[in-house]
């Protein structure tokens, strides 16, 4: 027993020290590969949240980016001179500008966009397969289209020029937008935004954790294999339902004030339907409902396509001296492939949830 305690803990101090070196390593390579390390980080928020919906409460959504898109707005919003420019009241208010804290920015943003998931909660709770990926699917363009047009009679998300000059995340004095000296280091700007994502993907991870192994979670995963029998055995499905929409779009509300942060520039071009299905994807590739796969599947489809991007064109230069097929083409077609096979081969994703000996499918196979 302590010999496993001892492995377990040596295994904990190296993935820790791994995950702390990981920028410097990376940030070796060029700012650009760090960036996708960045992006990638942001999915696995993304995925997780989405986890929660598809893979713990079994409901198909294909509007979570919608989500991802209120809390990239609030942010943007929040913390970029939009507002004060277009209405007076608020620039007579705030003469120096909102600069709204993070410590607000990330429970605003989960908030506001868990209100969301219960809006899109509230009236598909009769709806499941099908039915439920449309109504879904639906609203994600509602969000979507409403961002693009809110720019008259009154300019709110500024339409489909976007919202840019957003600010950077702040931290007491510290700037996320130049290197920053700390204890004797000098750390550049993605650095901090890596430890910053970091930090948020390890807390999401471990509610989530927390909410798979609670009541809750069971309550979940009752509706998601049997919603009658659920129903009948007393569970609210009602209730539960709206709290896997609400939890879960949480998650996303805070990985899109990040993304707006992050990228200083958000426009409705960003949250289209694609982004719904690629997060959707991670879920699948990883394996529905199990935590560890659901954050390599993110990590692999985030970071995977922008891989090939890198080394597809060099690569033909070496071998033929030339570019012979557009490097955007091949990427797509081995990304295509690689989807299929693993879908062929690992129906239940790359790292799919180990089946317990109690659990039904055990005692149906041992009968």
């Amino acid at each position: 027993m302590n010999k496993n305690l001892g492995k377990q803990i040596a295994g904990l101090l190296l993935v820790t020290v791994a995950l702390l070196a990981l920028p410097w390593v990376v940030g070796n390579m060029g700012n650009s590969w760090l960036r996708i390390v960045n992006v990638a980080l942001l999915y696995v928020m993304l995925a997780l949240g989405l986890n929660i919906v598809v893979g713990f409460a079994g409901l198909l959504d294909l509007g979570y980016i919608a989500f991802y898109a209120v809390g990239a707005y609030l942010y943007g919003l929040l913390n970029s001179p939009h507002l004060t420019d277009n209405f007076e009241w608020i620039a007579a208010l705030f003469p120096n500008g909102l600069h709204v804290s993070l410590w607000l920015i990330i429970p605003m943003g989960a908030a506001v966009a868990g209100l969301f998931g219960v809006l899109l909660g509230a009236p598909t709770l009769k709806l499941r397969g099908d039915y439920l990926a449309i109504v879904t699917l639906g609203f994600g363009e509602i969000i979507r289209l409403f961002m693009n047009n809110l720019n008259a009679p009154v300019n709110i998300t500024n339409g489909p020029q976007g919202i840019y000059m957003i600010e950077p995340v702040r931290i007491g004095t510290i700037r996320f937008e130049k290197t920053v000296h700390l204890f004797g280091i000098d750390i550049p700007a993605l650095h901090l935004y890596y430890y910053l994502f970091l930090v948020l993907v390890l807390i999401i991870m471990v509610v989530s954790l927390r909410l798979q192994d609670s009541r809750l979670g069971r309550a979940w995963t009752a509706i998601r294999d049997d919603e009658i029998a659920a129903k009948a055995m007393g569970i609210n499905t009602r209730n539960v339902k709206l709290l896997a929409f609400a939890l879960g779009a949480s998650f996303g509300g805070v990985s899109g004030a990040m993304f707006s942060a992050f990228q200083g520039f958000i426009s409705p071009e960003s949250f289209g339907l694609m982004e719904s299905v690629i997060v959707l994807c991670m879920v699948v590739l990883g394996g529905m409902g199990h935590i560890p796969g659901v954050i390599l599947g993110a990590v692999l489809l985030s970071g995977f396509p922008e891989m090939l991007r890198h080394v597809v064109a060099p690569l033909q230069e070496q071998l033929f001296g030339e570019v012979l097929v557009d490097a955007e083409i091949i990427r797509s077609l081995i990304y295509g492939l690689t989807m299929v096979l693993v879908m062929l081969y690992k129906p239940q994703g790359l790292w799919p949830e180990r089946k317990g000996r109690n659990s039904p499918s055990h005692a149906e196979a041992a009968a």
